[in-house]
C-alpha cells in the first residue's frame, strides 16, 4: 500500500476501506497445515466423517482412494445425549457428561474443538451447553458448533463443515491478528473487510469466528467483476473465465445475477456454506505437459507454479508448460514479459519442449507446442461447456469475458470451439478479481432446516423461521454499523419433490409470506426443475427443506473509471507467430495505443504489461468507450 501511495500520489489516510481477498484458508486445507483438533459428537456417531455418503466416484478402481478424514479416531469423542428429529430431547445432557468431556479433551491437548451433535440444526441447546462449558473449563481452546456454522440437515456435510471451521479458526485468527497489528503499527487505519466465498465481505471478527466462509475468498472477486461488467457492457449472458498460473475458474452471469451454491467441495471435503458457483480445473500458464508410457500427450493438472515456474522463467524449472509453448510459438515476446521487467528464456523453453515432448512423439517442437495448446484449449472449453450444459444453457447464447494473466492468449480459440461469437478482453485483466472486490457488499448467510410440505399448513412454521432469521440478520448488520437504509434481506428456500435426495434453491421473490406467495414459490421451483433437468412434475408433492436468508449491508461504490485516452492502431511491429500449422508474420500492437473506437482485424497480438491477447483470422476487435476490447467473430 505504501508503494501504491507513492506511485499513484495518494496518502494512506485517504483510504477508507481495505477489502482483502485471501487464500489463507484454502492453502491451509490443501497443505493440511492445521492445529491439533477434536470432534465431539452424539455417542455412537463418532465415525460419521469416515462413513461419509458411500458415494464411490472411482467406480472402476480396484483400490479407490478413501475420502480424507481430518480428525483421527482417537480424537473423536462421543457424549451421552440425544435430540430427536422434531427437536424434543430424548436423552438429556448432564453436568457429569460435560465434566467428563472436558477432562477427556484436556488429556488430548487440543487447540480447537468441533461440536456436531445429532439433530442440532433443529434444537441447538446441547451444543450451546457444550460450548459454554468448554469455554469455562478449557480457556484458550477454540470451539465451533454446527448449529452456528451450518445449521442444516445432513449429518456428514454439517460435521465436515464444522470440523473445517474449527481447524481453520486458529490459523485465520492468527493471520488476521498479525495483519491488524501491522496496519496499526503503520498507522494505516481504513475499515478492514474480508472477502467471503459468497462474494460479499465481513468484518475480521466474523472471519475469525467463521473462517470456513473464506475458502473461495480469492476467486469470488472474479465472479463479482464479471457481474459488474455484464451490467456495464449490456451483456446479460456472460461467462467469466479467470486463467492464472495454476487454475482456470469459470463463473456464469445470467439474468443479472451470479448463482450461489449451498454446498461446495475443497480437496474432496464437503463444505456446506453458500459460495459463488465457480468451476475450477487445473489448467493455467504453469500447467505441465508430459508424454506417458503409451505415447499420449497430457497437460496438467500438475503445475510448475511460480517457483520454479515454467522453464522459460529461468528459475530452475525443467518441465515444459503452457507458457513455454506460447513462447515457442511466438505468441509471447521474450523481451516484453511483465512489461520488459522479466526476460524469458526462449532457447531453454525450446530445448525442454524438444527433449520432453517433441522427441517422444517424433514431431518438431512447433508441432509439440501446438498440440499442448490444442489440448489445453479443449480442456478449457470443456469446463465452460459443462458449467452451461448442467444448467440447460447453450454456449452460443453467451459472450466470453477473459481475464487473468494467461487467459487472453487462449480465449479466441476457446470461443471458436464453443461457438461463442463475442469475446471481451477487459482493462486490467490480470487484476480484474481485485477490481471486482470493490463492488462487493457486507453480507451474512443464515439458514434453518425443517422438512415440511410446501402447503398452506406450513405457513405458521415458515413465518416463525423467517422471523428468527430476520432477527439474526438485523442484529448482525447492526453490529457491522450498517444503517437501516442500507440493509437488504433476501430470502430463498430449498425445495424438492417428496422422495428426492437433493434440493433446488429458489429465490423468494414475493413481499409477503402468504398462500399466494407460497404457490408462486412452488411454481418457480417447477420451472427451475424443468430448465435444469428437462422435466417437471407439477402434480407431485413438493417439500420445503431449508429456509435461507442473505442479510446484505450496502457499501459505498467506487467512482466510475475514466475513459481510455485516444490512441492509434499503428502496429508496434511484426513478428512471426505459429498459427494453423505454419509461421505467419503477425502485427503486434500495444494496448495502450488503442483508443476508443479503434478496430483491429486478426491475426494480431495485443500486448500490455501483464497479459497478452491473441486475435486470429476471422475475428475483428474494437475498443469500446471505456477501454475494453470487444472481439467479434466475422460473419461468413
Amino acid at each position: 500500500m505504501r508503494e501504491a501511495a507513492q506511485r499513484f500520489g495518494f496518502a494512506l489516510d485517504d483510504v477508507g476501506y481495505l477489502l482483502h481477498g485471501t487464500t489463507i484458508a484454502t492453502n491451509a486445507v490443501l497443505e493440511r497445515k492445521f492445529p491439533r483438533g477434536a470432534l465431539v459428537t452424539t455417542a455412537g456417531f463418532e465415525d460419521v466423517l469416515e462413513i461419509t455418503r458411500h458415494a464411490r466416484r472411482e467406480v472402476y478402481s480396484v483400490r479407490p482412494r478413501p475420502f480424507p478424514v481430518l480428525i483421527a479416531r482417537d480424537r473423536r469423542v462421543g457424549v451421552a445425549e440425544r435430540i430427536r428429529a422434531d427437536g424434543r430431547i430424548e436423552t438429556a445432557l448432564t453436568r457429569a457428561a460435560l465434566d467428563a468431556l472436558a477432562r477427556r479433551l484436556a488429556t488430548l491437548d487440543v487447540e480447537t474443538v468441533a461440536v456436531s451433535l445429532l439433530n442440532a440444526y433443529v434444537n441447538p441447546a446441547h451444543e450451546h451447553a457444550i460450548r459454554d462449558h468448554l469455554a469455562a473449563a478449557l480457556p484458550g481452546v477454540a470451539v465451533s458448533i454446527s448449529s452456528a456454522i451450518s445449521p442444516e440437515i445432513r449429518e456428514y456435510e454439517r460435521s465436515s463443515t464444522t470440523v473445517l471451521n474449527a481447524l481453520l479458526t486458529p490459523v485465520v485468527k492468527a493471520y488476521l491478528e498479525k495483519l491488524v497489528a501491522r496496519m496499526t503499527e503503520a498507522r494505516f487505519e481504513p475499515r478492514l473487510l474480508i472477502v467471503q466465498s459468497n462474494g460479499r465481505v465481513c468484518t475480521p471478527e466474523t472471519a475469525a469466528q467463521e473462517p470456513v466462509r473464506l475458502l473461495l475468498s480469492g476467486p469470488s472477486g472474479g465472479a463479482l467483476a464479471a457481474l459488474h461488467l455484464s451490467r456495464a457492457l449490456g451483456e446479460p449472458s456472460l461467462v467469466g473465465v479467470d486463467m492464472g498460473g495454476t487454475s482456470y475458474d469459470v463463473s456464469v452471469v445470467r439474468e443479472d445475477r451470479i448463482d450461489l451454491v449451498n454446498q461446495g467441495e475443497i480437496d474432496r471435503l464437503p463444505v456446506r456454506v453458500p459460495m459463488v458457483e465457480i468451476r475450477t480445473i487445473g489448467a493455467g500458464g504453469g500447467s505441465i505437459a508430459r508424454v506417458d508410457a503409451g505415447r499420449r500427450l497430457a497437460v496438467g493438472p500438475e503445475s510448475a507454479g511460480a517457483r520454479p515456474g515454467p522453464v522459460c522463467y529461468g528459475h530452475g524449472g525443467t518441465e515444459p508448460t503452457v507458457t513455454d509453448s506460447n513462447l515457442v510459438l511466438g505468441r509471447l515476446d521474450p523481451a516484453f514479459f511483465l512489461g520488459g521487467k522479466m526476460k524469458l528464456d526462449l532457447a531453454g523453453a525450446r530445448r525442454a519442449l524438444t527433449g520432453r515432448i517433441a522427441d517422444a512423439l517424433d514431431v518438431g517442437p512447433e508441432q509439440a507446442a501446438g498440440g499442448i495448446l490444442t489440448m489445453t484449449n479443449a480442456n478449457l472449453a470443456a469446463a465452460i461447456r459443462l458449467s452451461l450444459f448442467e444448467k440447460g444453457l447453450d454456449p452460443r447464447d453467451f459472450a466470453l469475458l477473459s481475464f487473468g494473466g494467461a487467459g487472453s492468449l487462449h480465449a479466441i480459440h476457446v470461443a471458436e470451439e464453443l461457438g461463442i461469437r463475442r469475446v471481451i478482453f477487459p482493462r486490467d485483466a490480470s487484476t480484474l478479481s481485485a477490481w471486482g472486490i470493490l463492488h462487493s457488499d457486507i453480507g451474512h448467510d443464515f439458514a434453518r432446516s425443517r422438512v415440511m410440505p410446501a402447503t398452506a399448513e406450513s405457513l405458521p412454521t415458515l413465518a416463525a423461521m423467517a422471523a428468527e432469521l430476520t432477527r439474526q440478520g438485523e442484529a448482525r448488520l447492526a453490529a457491522d454499523a450498517i444503517s437501516p437504509a442500507d440493509r437488504a434481506l433476501r430470502f430463498a428456500a430449498d425445495l424438492r419433490y417428496r422422495g428426492q435426495a437433493f434440493e433446488l434453491t429458489v429465490p423468494w421473490r414475493f413481499e409477503q409470506l402468504d398462500g399466494a406467495a407460497l404457490d408462486g414459490l412452488v411454481a418457480d421451483f417447477h420451472a427451475m426443475h424443468r430448465q435444469r433437468f428437462s422435466y417437471a412434475n407439477p402434480d407431485d408433492a413438493v417439500e420445503i427443506v431449508t429456509l435461507r436468508l442473505a442479510a446484505i449491508g450496502r457499501l459505498e461504490r467506487p467512482p466510475g473509471a475514466a475513459a481510455a485516452v485516444a490512441g492509434s492502431t499503428a502496429a508496434a511491429g511484426m513478428r512471426p507467430v505459429w498459427l494453423d500449422g505454419a509461421w505467419h508474420p503477425v502485427k503486434v500492437l500495444r494496448r495502450d495505443a488503442l483508443g476508443p473506437g479503434a478496430t483491429v482485424a486478426g491475426p494480431a497480438v495485443i500486448e500490455e504489461d501483464y497479459t497478452t491477447a491473441l486475435l486470429i483470422a476471422g475475428w475483428t476487435l474494437r475498443v469500446d468507450p471505456t477501454g475494453h476490447l470487444i472481439a467479434t467473430r466475422d460473419l461468413t
